[in-house]
């Protein structure tokens, strides 16, 4: 995994490329992405679960490393990917362009309650962007960004797999979701900002729903639910 030329400023990880922007990805990301090792345990998950003609609900898009590789690497019908981070949104289209994924979309927007809009806190390392404002980082600022109504959105992509790295906004959403059609649900939980009280809170609704953990694929924080097993 590395760089290639100058001439082509692109990063390659499991054979996809992104942009060599370093006003979005910073140097431990660019290290990560080089080394294969981004994201790799929601990966290997993924590479495992999804199925032909799986339809894909993304809550948190990142940098398009996921949508990417559910379109390019698994027999998924398609991906949609939701990103509340304005400066995300166009990087995620580029790395979509750059890999000719033609299955994948991106939209601008946090999934809530209801239609609206809600307040979202960038911070210097997007990462650390999140709905919170308290979340234990004090620089950044302060945007406002649109939010769906997550069921609407549910009833209209009628998603099968769901996979989410929302920064800790999972423990208040899920439980608002309605997961009955879904089959498997691939998350990375974030017990530094919901503690045990919020790890019990989603495995109560997942289980609730018929989504029973797997530990078979599941690794650290990142957690595996499926309904077929």
């Amino acid at each position: 995994m590395g760089e290639t030329s100058k001439a082509d400023r692109y990063l390659w990880c499991r054979g996809m490329r992104f942009p060599l922007d370093r006003s979005i990805l910073p140097e431990r990301i660019r290290r990560l992405l080089r080394q294969g090792t981004y994201e790799a345990k929601e990966a290997i998950a993924a590479l495992k679960l999804i199925k032909a003609g799986d339809v894909v609900l993304e809550l948190g898009g990142g940098i398009g490393f996921m949508s990417t590789l559910v379109g390019t690497k698994t027999p998924a019908a398609s991906v949609h990917s939701f990103e509340a981070n304005p400066n995300l949104v166009p990087y995620i289209q580029e790395v979509h362009a750059a890999n000719e994924v033609t299955n994948a979309h991106v939209t601008h927007a946090v999934l809530g309650e209801k239609d609206g809009s809600t307040s979202f806190y960038l911070r210097q390392n997007f990462l650390a962007s999140s709905l919170d404002p308290e979340q234990g980082v004090s620089e950044g600022s302060e945007v406002e960004v649109p939010t769906r109504d997550v069921n609407a959105v549910i009833a209209e992509l009628k998603p099968s797999v769901l996979i989410c790295d929302i920064e800790g906004a999972e423990v208040d959403l899920l439980p608002k979701m309605n997961l009955t059609g879904l089959r498997a649900v691939v998350m990375e939980t974030h017990p530094q900002w919901i503690g045990k009280s919020g790890i019990r809170k989603l495995f109560h609704c997942l289980d609730d729903a018929g989504l029973v953990f797997y530990p078979k694929w599941s690794h650290g924080k990142v957690a595996v639910f499926r309904s077929d097993w």
